[in-house]
């Protein structure tokens, strides 16, 4: 890792790679070779874990990469993976042990009680960016605020394909952004000016406001672990079209 590049602290192992998962839902042995593809990729440092459902990891026995498994099953006892996704509803007390366990938390009236049940059992949130129904900009800000309150570390999916807002779909980097820029949450989750979002080797910008690399490298330490998407390669291109990437 290059600590002193801004692109490196805002971007490492940013892509929790789940191939299985809509709009793609790939099969698994063509999943497993997607996922080969973008370890393979000379953007691979972004590339974190593969995501795949509790219910086909047999089928993901081939390969040495970390796992986060979705739990739509128990987890097998001799399960071999590196953290947990929970659905909304589960219960806390009968989810395996595991080092790392995201929970998917619903954005409703009782966002700050669950999230204060999710740093009691000593586990991390889960949001929804996208989908049947996209949270607003308010709702996510919300949410990103509620998990600094907390100290609570948290992992984002759904509908990030785009690096910046669109007129549908939330931006991984407004959502990064949002994780940095303290007390602006809900202006940068709502920025649709391309322009107005720059990350390059010094820092990340957003109009008036400006982080270097230790400052990206801390929130995503302690707060914004990851997101979730189907593509490994869409996300890429589009911070290819930005001028981010090639390093």
């Amino acid at each position: 890792m290059r600590t002193n590049d801004a692109r490196y602290a805002l971007l490492e192992r940013l892509i929790d790679h789940a191939p299985m998962f809509p709009p793609a839902s790939l099969a698994p042995a063509a999943a497993l070779e997607e996922d080969a593809r973008a370890a393979a990729s000379p953007h691979a440092f972004i590339l974190a874990r593969l995501v795949w459902p509790a219910s086909a990891l047999a089928e993901a026995e081939s390969t040495e990469r970390p796992i986060s498994a979705v739990l739509d099953r128990p987890l097998p006892a001799d399960a071999r993976v590196d953290a947990v996704e929970v659905p909304p509803g589960a219960d806390l007390a009968a989810v395996p042990a595991v080092a790392e366990i995201y929970v998917e938390t619903p954005l409703d009236d009782r966002l700050e009680e669950r999230l204060d049940g999710l740093v009691e059992h000593g586990l991390r949130a889960k949001v929804r960016c996208g989908g049947t129904v996209a949270p607003t900009a308010e709702e996510l800000g919300r949410f990103v605020r509620a998990c600094r309150e907390r100290g609570l570390v948290f992992k984002a999916t759904a509908g990030l394909h785009h690096a910046v807002r669109t007129s549908g779909e939330h931006g991984f980097l407004n959502l990064l952004a949002a994780a940095v820029f303290e007390g602006d949450e809900d202006e940068v989750l709502a920025e649709i000016e391309v322009g107005a979002l720059a990350l390059d080797a010094t820092s990340l910008r957003w109009r008036d406001r400006s982080a270097p690399a230790d400052e990206l490298a801390r929130a995503r330490q302690g707060l914004f672990h990851s997101i979730g998407s189907c593509s490994f390669f869409e996300p890429v291109d589009e911070l290819e079209s930005l001028g981010v990437l090639p390093l």
